[in-house]
């Protein structure tokens, strides 16, 4: 099943969800700001991404840039900050049979559904 971690007010969010809902594929949503992954969860996430924490970060956010620009942080540190403020989590997530991309771009999502 196709998972997307979404946040219906942002717009390659809702077009991410759209493409899905195309492709006819069984999937649940996760509205991660009211659902938030634990700690443990999103460093399984991480991983399925293959990124490292800080790039999963939207550092462009207000939380970011007054709570933790220009800070040394630890890997650790950033999931939680992400944990703590989940606006911070970049969007959309998509996750399928233990993999996962950034679904901002719906040609990457086809490729990435096809492959699976």
């Amino acid at each position: 099943m196709i998972q997307i971690y979404h946040n219906p007010r942002c717009g390659k969010s809702r077009t991410c969800l759209a493409f899905i809902e195309e492709t006819k594929q069984e999937y649940q949503i996760i509205p991660y700001l009211t659902e938030t992954p634990d700690f443990n969860e999103l460093k399984k996430l991480l991983e399925k991404l293959n990124l490292q924490p800080l790039q999963l970060v939207r550092t462009k956010e207000k939380v970011w840039i007054e709570n933790y620009k220009g800070k040394t942080l630890t890997d650790d540190q950033i999931i939680a900050a992400m944990v703590e403020h989940p606006i911070l989590i970049e969007r959309p997530i998509v996750v399928k049979d233990g993999k996962a991309i950034i679904g901002r771009d719906p040609d990457l999502v086809a490729s990435f559904l096809d492959q699976l």
